[in-house]
């Protein structure tokens, strides 16, 4: 059985970085990201709207209520509170107090996800008491209903079925008045049998009728200012952190309670506060620290007293919050970091990570930061400059997980074909950022590949036959390779570069096997090549750059450059379309201009063939790739006998 209590906890005040958090401009982030933060911020504009209240025994003499909607203030037909709104006992009158109370009981054992998901059956319970609408003095009845938190605005909403999917559905349940106030064009004053929640023009808004939906609210805002009802404001769906957590495991919150001072922190001569290890773990419900007695008892380092320690532990995103700043001064151990070090390395140029995360430990990051810059301690206004999602590998199709029992454990592959077998899989499998399927053969044929690097490697190579024409082709793919494989690696393109790396890899069996090259250039290529690797399978290239003698380690090598000259295409493939569809591939020399490549096109039979009785509307010439040529038939020429 599930119980909620009413607990005293502790929070950080994330709220009030709440557009700051908004603001992407100084960090390139996927755009995916952004929008989960974003919604998850959930800023809305609107109105605080008062709605009278006289009820025995009831100080409060109104209920305020949040609306991105203050146009529809007169559709208002019922008036809804969350069941743990404190006013709630209150305002039950003593027929309705059995039936209130039971539903109470019944929300109270839901998810906050059961009660507002958009398919739930909508219900609700009558409180017995009305609050006053006060643009036209109705009285509007008192419902308490699940799908209103407490935590969401004022933890009251104002109902108005006619423009509110949730609300229509409640009042039809219960038989609740329909009034329609935004008219839909077109509409012919009959009932609706859903919320119109598009634009229109005003009706049954008294002096306001006929303005349309957008000036109405601006006007209305206006109004209810002037009268002293209500005034524009701004809401979040964000709410404060809340770090407390019942459990042992995680950092203690550093706070003793003192009979005479009150709330004290823990001086910071006496952190970190560690956990005991004498504990007793009970199915209470609570935390296991509450009852170890010898670490609860403490004394007020204010005034020496008696105390008690806060037995609470904090959020475990309180430490994946900030572990990045501690990494740049792992070995300091009388301060969390040295300023030179972090100023040097931070902010993190590229992070990456799953995009699980966007909505907690990314915000709670991006906050920490931000907390942390307002009181002097970091001179930066975000912890990770670029951020890049990595994809999921799956089976067959499906996430991997343990229920569906499809889950794919590593080590035997680690055993067998070695680490880097299955790193260099992972990274061939498909985009980094998309993931791909695990495919037992695929791994097989990487690991098969790598042996291949293996034997190139440690080849006695032998100078049979140099060719000037061979020594040419493998420093040219050599240096395209290094482009490549430079270039993907800074777009995390990492399939893309392990093929580059495959194709260089077979110019160079064909090299090994004709001895066409010098013994120099052979050399370099394979020190270029296990450089390139490295990244990719790093034990491997490690092991191979110390057997070929080199100094120790490949990993503290300069990348290698590359020749644009020599890394440039000596030939290129253009594709020659009629109409859109290819009708011939060409090959030419690198860098043909539009006029040499149209020539070669129409010299070409195949494409003499296409063209042939037609006229040439246009010609579309991407240089080096593409030649579209677009044609119209002629019209037909009679002969001397008439035919066509």
């Amino acid at each position: 059985m599930v119980e909620k209590k009413q607990l005293e906890q502790w929070f950080f005040k994330i709220t009030r970085y709440a557009d700051e958090l908004l603001e992407f401009k100084d960090i390139d982030w996927p755009e995916r990201i952004r929008i989960m933060q974003t919604n998850w911020i959930g800023k809305s504009y609107g109105a605080d709207i008062s709605f009278g209240l006289e009820h025995p025994g009831v100080q409060e003499k109104e209920i305020r209520v949040f609306t991105t909607r203050p146009d529809t203030i007169f559709g208002v037909t019922f008036f809804v509170m969350a069941p743990e709104h404190p006013l709630v006992p209150a305002l039950t009158t003593p027929e309705h107090k059995k039936e209130v109370e039971e539903y109470i009981r019944k929300a109270q054992r839901q998810t906050e996800f059961e009660r507002t998901a958009a398919d739930a059956e909508k219900t609700g319970v009558f409180l017995g008491s009305y609050v006053i609408n006060r643009v036209n003095g109705e009285k509007v009845p008192i419902f308490i209903a699940d799908y209103v938190l407490p935590q969401y605005g004022t933890g009251a909403v104002m109902g108005v079925p006619a423009h509110d999917q949730r609300d229509f559905d409640m009042a039809k349940k219960y038989n609740l008045p329909i009034r329609i106030v935004v008219a839909p064009d077109g509409w012919d004053g009959k009932e609706l049998h859903q919320a119109h929640v598009e634009g229109g023009h005003m009706v049954n808004s008294a002096q306001f009728n006929g303005l349309s939906m957008e000036d109405m609210q601006s006007a209305i805002c206006d109004y209810l200012a002037e009268k002293g009802w209500g005034s524009r404001t701004v809401t979040y769906r964000l709410r404060d952190w809340l770090i407390s957590r019942q459990r042992y495991w995680g950092a203690p919150i550093p706070m003793v309670y003192c009979e005479k001072c009150g709330i004290v922190p823990v001086p910071e001569k006496d952190l970190p506060v560690l956990l005991p290890r004498n504990v007793e773990f009970k199915p209470t419900g609570e935390s296991p620290l509450k009852y170890c007695e010898e670490w609860v008892n403490t004394t007020c380092p204010k005034c020496g007293g008696k105390a008690k320690r806060e037995t609470d532990t904090m959020d475990t995103f309180m430490c994946s919050s900030w572990y990045f700043l501690r990494y740049t001064s792992p070995q300091a151990s009388d301060y969390p970091w040295d300023e030179a070090s972090l100023n040097y390395w931070m902010p993190v140029d590229i992070y990456t990570g799953g995009a699980e995360h966007a909505t907690m430990h990314l915000l709670y990051s991006r906050f920490f930061v931000k907390a942390l810059r307002d009181i002097g301690l970091v001179k930066f206004n975000e912890p990770f400059t670029k951020l890049f999602n990595q994809g999921i590998i799956v089976q067959q199709g499906e996430k991997m997980s343990k229920s569906k029992g499809n889950v794919i454990t590593p080590d035997d592959y680690v055993n067998s074909l070695g680490a880097d077998a299955v790193r260099v899989y992972l990274m061939f499998v498909g985009p980094w950022e998309l993931g791909g399927d695990w495919n037992d053969n695929g791994i097989v044929g990487m690991s098969r590949w790598l042996n291949r690097v293996w034997n190139l490697a440690m080849a006695d190579y032998a100078e049979k036959n140099r060719d000037a024409e061979a020594e040419k082709d493998c420093l040219r793919v050599m240096h395209k390779t290094i482009k490549k494989t430079s270039e993907d690696m800074e777009r995390f393109r990492f399939n893309t570069m392990l093929a580059a790396l495959m194709e260089f890899t077979n110019v160079l069996s064909k090299a090994l096997e004709a001895g066409s090259v010098s013994e120099a250039t052979w050399k370099l290529a394979v020190r270029n090549l296990l450089i390139m690797l490295a990244p990719s399978a790093p034990h491997m290239a490690e092991e191979l750059w110390v057997s070929l003698g080199y100094d120790y380690s490949i990993h503290n090598q300069l990348w290698p450059a590359w020749d644009r000259e020599l890394a440039a295409d000596e030939e290129v493939t253009l594709v020659v379309q009629i109409n859109g569809k290819v009708r011939g591939k060409l090959t030419l020399p690198a860098g043909i201009n539009e006029e040499e490549a149209e020539k070669a096109a129409f010299a070409d039979e195949r494409i003499k063939a296409q063209v042939e009785g037609k006229s040439i509307v246009k010609q579309i010439y991407v240089p080096g790739k593409l030649l579209n040529i677009v044609v119209k038939q002629d019209k037909a020429v009679p002969d001397a006998r008439g035919n066509k």
